[in-house]
């Protein structure tokens, strides 16, 4: 079979860094968590740069992604008809990973991103793939044609766009799906930092464009805290299936990302 190409577009090809992070997972001994697709599309593509899909060690996005899915989750245990929209969904499996049968599910990224995921995913009755951005509303019919309540979950997204146009966006979301779950991620200026200076240096070509901002500071925009913690501080329903070996280097990656490696959970309380 021939190998796909990867075309993808500098911010886009980010998805490129955590999706070989989950593969390298799934096939260890004792994983956080596995991936079931992430391999097989990592041997599928043809020539992925190889400075984005490196690693060894444990990859802290990885248990980023493992607590959003411990937070969707909950999410589906409280609503389990609900719908969750996975924004810049780039090659994730989530729904693979979280389905309990009902959920209903959109993946929403660009147009490059859907054509390169759509060789290695198909629509179904409950799971659709939108071509939308983040800071446009087009798609927001499309979401209020699916059940309530609903879940949004943007991972490793916001930190490349700018500040005002994604506190506008969130801002609009906000009033439009009044009562929903909003699940980010944040950094500090010293994550910011240390990501722009790898960029300068070649090992990637995105540069983050701000931090995510501090949770609290999203109130202005109608999202309200329900939870926020460091990566390193995993909700318990994680924390207790972690490997042992995890949980021994929480300490060290503490030391490493103390404060600059967040994820919050909100409600949203804005509608007009």
């Amino acid at each position: 079979m021939d190998r796909i190409p990867v075309e993808l577009g500098t911010i886009q090809e980010t998805l490129l860094i955590t999706l070989a992070g989950r593969a390298r997972e799934s096939v260890k001994r004792k994983p956080i968590l596995v991936d079931p697709k992430a391999g097989d599309i990592m041997a599928a593509l043809d020539n992925p740069p190889k400075k984005l899909t490196r690693g060894a060690g444990p990859d802290p996005s990885v248990l980023r992604t493992a607590i959003v899915d411990t937070w969707v989750r909950e999410f589906l245990a409280t609503h389990p008809d609900g719908t969750v929209v996975e924004i810049g969904t780039g090659l994730n499996a989530r729904f693979d990973r979280v389905d309990n049968g009902h959920v209903h599910w959109l993946d929403l990224d660009l147009p490059d991103t859907i054509a390169l995921r759509r060789h290695f995913f198909t629509d179904t009755e409950r799971r659709r793939m939108l071509v939308a951005s983040v800071l446009d509303d087009s798609w927001y019919d499309t979401v209020s044609a699916q059940p309530g309540p609903y879940c949004f979950v943007a991972e490793g997204v916001l930190v490349y766009l700018p500040e005002a146009d994604v506190r506008r966006a969130l801002d609009n979301l906000a009033a439009r799906f009044p009562h929903a779950t909003v699940i980010l991620d944040y950094y500090s200026p010293g994550m910011l930092r240390f990501q722009n200076r790898a960029a300068d240096k070649g090992a990637m070509d995105a540069r983050w464009a701000w931090t995510g901002g501090e949770p609290e500071s999203f109130a202005a925009q109608g999202l309200r805290v329900t939870d926020a913690r460091s990566i390193t501080d995993p909700p318990p329903a994680l924390r207790s299936t972690l490997p042992r070996s995890y949980r021994l280097s929480l300490p060290v990656l503490h030391r490493v990302l103390p404060k600059g490696f967040g994820l919050a959970k909100f409600h949203t309380d804005r509608a007009r």
